[in-house]
């Protein structure tokens, strides 16, 4: 019997419907009636998906209730289920059920099917002990429990692991994967990135983890909506072939082989490469590189940051990298109107650049402040972060330049970012696109709180009880 005999029928990806945007007859979004939502156009070969977006609604698969936004899961299963030849992925973390088994169905079709994930993350979990864990893999661990235990017994059975442990299933699919622990090191930084590629000419990307936190909310606990995230779809043979090249690097000759796996500072750098997908321009960068590499992530956004004419708009995760302050100052003086929103957790953090920009200046726990901080003298206005529900994180990592220019990827602004871990940076100059990267920036506006927080305020209050200015580290 050949392939093509035995082989399940499967839909081709069409960009234009791709990805599970354009929902199916479950996720219409709601709307007033003699209203009709208003959609914004895309580049040919690109479609965007945003996780809390309004004007779109699904079904959430953890509490079964109607909800705002993208169904970025669907949109990944949907690009796996298009595939005919071969799925590569790279992720941080994988603990989606449904993705496990898309990925099984694939590789039984005949596909190709290549996992990478980073080595905290690549454990089934039915297979950890509590004992064993610190408090966050604790909390991890409790989720996804809970998310298997369907009869709420409090025990989750096997058969229960089986069908909800997202590793369990890969392994008993028989579908290879390997960590950043492959080269035969304890692992370098962080295998961060978070990208699937399909038949080497779609690309999926984003700042989205492949895991409920990432897209849902988190299991047992009703008020999260998930972490605040967006993924990118991109059909382009060229992009693919950029991407594959990074993935290749890192996969060596698979599990268990010559350890000729490279990952973090062991690749081979790579300089800034540029594809086209039609008129749009899309500029790639995988870091890491050294500091002194010419070009490297954080040089190329300040770069990018010292072109903007008009307005910056940034929804970040992590921002902590002193080059970005000093260029976003320099822009702002320059009559550029800047709005930055950062998580909230992370934005109140000792070596924060929000609080940098806000002219403040917090001791970490030990009373020392960062070596070469430099808060502003003048702080700048249109800095805040913005609301979200209990034990929800803006998990973004874009920045929207003169409404012309994104840029994103798995890449926090920091300089592990920049020299440490393995990540995905994306620059696409393509005015469609900026305008729902502004459309998703304008809903957290809405609700964000600038200047100093009332978080930032106590936790400034506490520190100063408790260590005064503060000594900065040697």
């Amino acid at each position: 019997m050949n392939r093509s005999q035995h082989r399940l029928p499967v839909r081709k990806l069409i960009v234009s419907t791709a990805f599970g945007l354009l929902a199916s007859g479950c996720s219409r979004a709601g709307v007033v009636l003699g209203q009709r939502p208003i959609d914004l156009a895309l580049p040919n070969g690109i479609q965007v998906g945003f996780n809390h977006r309004g004007g779109r609604r699904y079904r959430s698969p953890l509490s079964g209730e109607w909800r705002n936004g993208d169904n970025l899961e669907q949109m990944l299963i949907d690009g796996i289920q298009s595939a005919d030849e071969e799925i590569l992925v790279a992720v941080q973390e994988l603990s989606l059920p449904q993705i496990a088994q898309s990925l099984v169905a694939a590789a039984r079709r005949g596909v190709n099917v290549k996992v990478i994930l980073e080595n905290n993350y690549s454990t089934p979990w039915s297979q950890d002990h509590e004992l064993d864990l610190n408090g966050h893999k604790r909390q991890r661990l409790q989720r996804l429990r809970a998310q298997a235990d369907q009869d709420q017994n409090g025990v989750v059975s096997s058969e229960e692991a089986w069908k909800h442990d997202a590793l369990l299933i890969l392994q008993n699919g028989q579908i290879p994967w390997i960590d950043d622990t492959e080269d035969g090191s304890k692992g370098s930084g962080l295998m961060h990135h978070k990208f699937v590629i399909i038949d080497a000419e779609h690309v999926i990307t984003g700042s989205a983890n492949f895991t409920n936190s990432g897209i849902h909310g988190d299991a047992g606990a009703t008020q999260t909506r998930g972490n605040v995230n967006h993924l990118i779809g991109i059909q382009s043979q060229a992009l693919a072939a950029v991407f594959k090249e990074e993935f290749a690097q890192m996969w060596g000759d698979g599990p268990g082989g010559s350890n000729d796996s490279r990952f973090g500072r062991n690749k081979t750098a790579r300089p800034l490469q540029t594809v086209k997908v039609g008129p749009v321009k899309i500029n790639v960068l995988f870091p890491p590189h050294a500091k002194k590499h010419p070009g490297h992530g954080l040089d190329l956004i300040a770069g990018q940051l010292g072109r903007a004419k008009e307005t910056i708009d940034l929804a970040l995760f992590v921002f902590s990298a002193q080059q970005l302050t000093n260029k976003l100052a320099d822009r702002v003086s320059a009559g550029v109107k800047l709005r930055l929103l950062a998580d909230p957790g992370f934005a109140s953090r000792s070596f924060s650049e929000v609080l940098d920009l806000l002219g403040v200046a917090l001791p970490d726990r030990f009373c020392k402040l960062e070596a070469g901080n430099q808060p502003l003298t003048k702080p700048l206005k249109g800095i805040g972060t913005p609301g979200l529900a209990p034990g929800d994180k803006l998990h973004h990592k874009f920045a929207v330049i003169d409404n012309r220019t994104v840029i994103t990827g798995s890449f926090n602004w920091s300089p592990s970012a920049a020299h440490t871990n393995d990540e995905t940076l994306l620059m696409i100059h393509s005015p469609q696109l900026a305008a729902h990267f502004t459309r998703e920036m304008n809903r957290l506006w809405r609700g964000a709180e600038l200047g100093i927080t009332q978080r930032m305020r106590r936790k400034l209050a506490r520190q100063r009880i408790r260590c005064g200015d503060g000594v900065e580290r040697s």
